[in-house]
């Protein structure tokens, strides 16, 4: 692939940045009365408004520009139509399929599943599906990593209600803790696990699924009983029946781990919230497929968010990406975004096999407002970190627009991004602290210490609703802004290389540690910390 700082749209961009390097953006606000209403693109209830970026027309067609010449259109046609664009795989990347309504399959196989998934719910929802004693089940534990778990996990936590009829709980880490303080709250004759794991040999996800299965069998069950209380998301039906799991919903090679909350993967999302919220939350991801599908680019929400991330990154040297949303139960938000663009999007090689010549994802990261202004934002504020800003804020409904804590949380959300932006007028601020009597070096000091510069950019990202059908649309805007700025940048979004090689050491290493491996072929500084865990375990 050609060297894309070579690229006129390339170059352009770099012109522009320089010429905008600075600019105050609300000083463009004062130029142009109309710019909140055309720097704001809507689409399936998601609003988003990056009028407070450091961008003006210019950048958006240089943007578009670029975005096309590397191929926008007709890699968005190879995407939705199934065509192996995961290509160090030789696979599709075909997320899109799996929210596709019943009346329009793209995959027939994905439906039947989702009818499979439909009748278990059913079945285990109203009772018919008991545990070895006749006991309903009342809690669900999804044993999985990664993709089979920061999905589910943040999708359940974001719309579940206190009197959920079946409590989900989620296990990820190998930590013992993690497992068994959430098996500690549990009844074993109501409990059902989910395994999920596309090969089931995940080494994590065994090993807690093996401890899960002995406690089962220690609080009264048999082996006969394990079928009632485990199922699988998997597609090795060998290892699957091996473990002792009848029941087995299967998903497809084309569905990367990240992508795959829309499958079966999401099993614990509808058994949890009922098949009608996961439904739900399909049709909102494929409404805003199709808006990314039928819109071109200078209209289209994902791709703006896609090339504004571009621009940030490789124009302004921004170094991080925060994400903020303004919802206690979109706390996991962040972590989730984590996987879905560091995973995707942190390659340093191009899809030619080439080095990558310029910056790829930046530092993902962030929490949940309001608490992160206690934490980071003073850096955002004040500190030499710069940083591009995503806030998300979803709307109340009305009978909640009472509560004074509801204007807090939507007073703050929109405070904090005016105040990154326009920072504080340095003459008010002299007149404020005259009249408090200072004056000399000690105005001075405290004129240094109070000082807000702004220009901060930052996207405000307004939901019309924290629902399933306005969350799917949510999720599905960002996986698309991943696939932008993976065509951009030229790589390939849909691998994730980079996770095996610690995995295969960390193997080598348990044997070792297990004593049936032989020592000595590591690093100094490995040695040593492997001696220090035995003989911190020989003292036990």
């Amino acid at each position: 692939m050609d060297d894309i700082r070579d690229l006129p749209a390339w170059r352009e961009l770099g012109r522009l940045a320089a010429q905008l390097r600075s600019t105050r953006v609300d000083a463009m606000f004062d130029r142009d009365p109309r710019r909140a209403e055309r720097f704001t693109l809507s689409a399936a209830g998601i609003a988003l408004d990056f009028s407070k970026q450091r961008v003006d027309c210019s950048v958006m067609a240089a943007l578009g520009q670029l975005a096309q010449s590397r191929g926008f259109y007709p890699l968005r046609d190879a995407l939705f139509s199934g065509e192996p664009i995961n290509t160090s795989e030789e696979r599709a990347a075909w997320h899109i399929a799996l929210r596709r309504p019943a009346d329009a399959p793209l995959y027939d196989e994905v439906h039947a599943v989702r009818e499979d998934m439909a009748a278990f719910v059913d079945d285990l929802r109203s009772g018919r599906w008991t545990g070895h004693t006749g006991e309903p089940i009342r809690d669900i534990v999804n044993i999985g990593i990664g993709g089979s778990d920061l999905g589910p996990r943040m999708v359940y936590e974001a719309l579940a209600v206190p009197e959920q009829r079946i409590r989900c709980h989620f296990v990820a880490n190998v930590d013992p803790a993690d497992l068994d303080d959430t098996l500690a709250e549990l009844q074993a004759e109501r409990t059902l696990f989910i395994v999920t794991s596309k090969s089931f040999t995940t080494a994590e996800t065994l090993a807690n699924a093996r401890v899960a299965r002995q406690w089962l069998l220690d609080k009264g069950a048999g082996e006969a009983d394990i079928a009632r209380h485990f199922v699988a998301v998997s597609t090795n039906a060998e290892a699957v029946q091996a473990f002792g799991i009848d029941r087995m919903f299967g998903f497809w090679d084309w569905v990367g781990g990240r992508f795959s909350l829309w499958s079966a993967v999401g099993l614990s999302i509808a058994a949890g919230l009922g098949m009608a919220a996961f439904e739900a939350l399909l049709a909102g991801a494929h409404a805003m497929d199709a808006h990314f599908r039928e819109a071109p680019l200078d209209e289209n929400l994902p791709a703006a968010l896609g090339m504004i991330g571009v621009w940030n990154n490789n124009f302004l040297g921004l170094p991080s990406h925060i994400v903020v949303p303004y919802a206690q139960r979109l706390a996991a938000l962040p972590a989730y975004l984590q996987q879905l663009e560091m995973e995707s999007n942190g390659k340093s090689v191009t899809r030619a096999g080439e080095p990558a010549v310029v910056n790829t994802v930046p530092a993902v990261w962030g929490s949940v407002g309001t608490n992160a202004q206690h934490a980071f934002f003073q850096m955002l504020h004040q500190g030499e970190l710069a940083a591009d800003i995503d806030f998300v804020l979803p709307l109340s409904p009305p009978a909640d627009a009472h509560d004074p804590r509801e204007r807090q949380r939507v007073a703050n959300c929109l405070a904090q991004a005016e105040a990154l932006m326009c920072g504080r007028d340095p003459d008010a601020l002299v007149d404020e602290l005259t009249q408090q009597g200072l004056q000399g070096g000690a105005l001075e000091r405290r004129l240094a210490a109070r000082r807000f510069d702004g220009n901060r950019p930052s996207s405000m990202i307004v939901m019309d609703r924290l629902d399933a059908h306005h969350l799917g649309a949510l999720l599905a805007a960002y996986e698309h802004k991943v696939f932008v700025q993976g065509l951009i940048w030229g790589i390939n979004s849909f691998d994730q290389w980079g996770v095996e090689l610690g995995k295969t050491m960390a193997e080598r290493l348990v044997d070792e540690l297990d004593g049936h491996g032989e020592v000595g072929q590591h690093d100094a500084s490995t040695q040593a910390l492997l001696a220090r865990v035995r003989r911190s375990w020989d003292r036990d």
